[in-house]
């Protein structure tokens, strides 16, 4: 099998993946700025890089996977201020409503979700080194980087990663109490009246936005990482001011960087501001969870994801078609995903392509059964079951979430035991009998269908 090739955002290259640590991998994802519902803008960065986990858990490597939350913020406070509640309040409130969109999309949990303010004493130490390294200074109670000292450095690499030339870059920060040059950014921003603060050396106040994470994703993966991912947005100033503070600061930082691109609506990226915003709850009276999930993942990661309600209503009917086959099978265990499926995968996480042989093989499993030939059919049925669940949307665990394998192969145990008493008393013309057991069946979810074969079961749809 070939090795996995990432397409890495600083170089502008696809390169082989090879782990700091062997057997390991560690990633570090912005998380969200929870301050109001999340949009499927959010969620995207969410599924795409939960199915970049899931494959490297597929290759059997140990994943170490940490998305923050940035949990004090401009706009947070902005927000908490303008609906009269404690800042700490709302955006506790907003971080559930990711919490539980995330967790509906069946994204699995990370490793570790780090808040900003769990790590101002990271943070601290962080400014030290950067302003003992002369990259840093104080001032009026806040902290700075100095932009023109690190361009300056020997080895500096500032701008790369954007591709930005330095001379035109604006951090779009607004205070700029005691700077000494336009460029430069906050890494500790002095407290205002009124505002949140947290005791520093250098004066109370609270986290610049880009010191948060060199801070927490070092704490928790080291000073070398493997992969930082995140939205095509965070590339500049976000992502370019952590390379920046992490590499002045010593620290060899992330060897690949990923970003996913946005979910678009009439072209224009999709966003609060625009008022295009489409929640999580909202599109789910249109379709199930497992068929957003399917949307959102079905595009390469590195693509614009053009919003429709035709695409939408158009993938849901794709899923379902895969839904189709494989719940025909009861018992049915996970097989091994085809090759054509790893080589997709492998090439940057091609999800179109793997998608593509998912159908093609749905398409052989289904002729097999119109020529009878149910033990090939099944056989098949068990590869897609291994492909989607890399992708993340295995039907037979969206049909019974709690279920594993052999929970599965326990309740079909039970299940044959009812349909053998159901067809002895078919048999029997004890017709009473017979509708006792497929109604007690149907109580608990089970749909019977009678074949040439016998009685088959599955779980019934919602």
């Amino acid at each position: 099998m070939n090795s996995l090739k990432i397409f890495d955002t600083a170089t502008r290259t696809q390169r082989e993946f090879v782990p700091v640590r062997p057997g390991h991998a560690s990633i570090y994802l912005c998380g969200a700025t929870p301050q109001a519902q999340p949009h499927i803008g959010h969620l995207r960065s969410g599924v795409a890089f939960d199915i970049l986990r899931r494959w490297l858990e597929a290759q059997g490597l140990d994943v170490a996977f940490v998305r923050n939350v940035t949990d004090i913020d401009d706009k947070i406070l902005t927000k908490a201020a303008e609906h009269g509640r404690p800042w700490w309040e709302w955006v506790s409130t907003y971080e559930r409503e990711f919490t539980r969109a995330y967790n509906t999309l069946g994204v699995l949990p990370p490793s570790v979700e780090p808040r900003a303010t769990g790590f101002v004493t990271q943070m601290v130490d962080y400014m030290q080194r950067l302003i003992d390294a002369g990259f840093a200074y104080p001032a009026q109670g806040s902290v700075y980087f100095d932009v023109a000292a690190w361009v300056a450095a020997e080895g500096s690499d500032y701008g790369h990663l954007s591709g930005n030339k330095v001379e035109e870059m604006e951090q779009g920060e607004s205070d700029t109490r005691g700077k000494r040059g336009p460029r430069d950014f906050a890494l500790w921003k002095a407290a205002k009246e009124g505002e949140p603060a947290w005791p520093t050396p250098w004066g109370a106040g609270r986290p610049g936005w880009h010191l948060e994470c060199s801070a927490m994703s070092t704490y928790y993966l080291g000073a070398e990482f493997d992969i930082h991912c995140g939205g095509l947005d965070l590339q500049f100033p976000h992502h370019e001011n952590e390379i920046a503070q992490s590499h002045a600061a010593g620290d060899p930082f992330a060897n690949f960087w990923m970003h996913n691109h946005w979910v678009t609506m009439a072209g224009e990226k999709m966003s609060k501001s625009l008022g295009n915003v489409l929640s999580v709850p909202k599109l789910l009276e249109k379709v199930r969870p497992v068929e957003l999930r399917y949307y959102l993942g079905s595009a390469h990661y590195r693509s614009v994801l053009e919003y429709s309600e035709p695409a939408l209503t158009e993938a849901a009917a794709g899923y379902r078609r895969v839904e189709d086959f494989v719940l025909q099978f009861p018992d049915l265990a996970t097989g091994e995903w085809t090759p054509g499926f790893a080589e997709a995968m492998n090439d940057d996480l091609a999800v179109p392509r793997a998608l593509a042989e998912i159908h093609t093989t749905v398409r052989a499993g289904n002729k097999l059964l119109a020529q009878g030939n149910e033990d090939k059919a099944r056989a098949l049925a068990e590869q897609v079951r291994a492909m989607t669940a890399v992708l993340g949307f295995d039907p037979v665990k969206w049909a019974d979430p709690g279920a594993d394998d052999n929970a599965h192969a326990a309740l079909d145990t039970l299940i044959q035991a009812e349909l053998a008493r159901r067809t002895q008393a078919r048999v029997e013309k004890n017709w009473a009998v017979a509708d006792e057991v497929r109604d007690k069946l149907a109580q608990a979810g089970i749909t019977i269908t009678d074949t040439a074969d016998g009685p088959t079961w599955s779980f019934a749809r919602n």
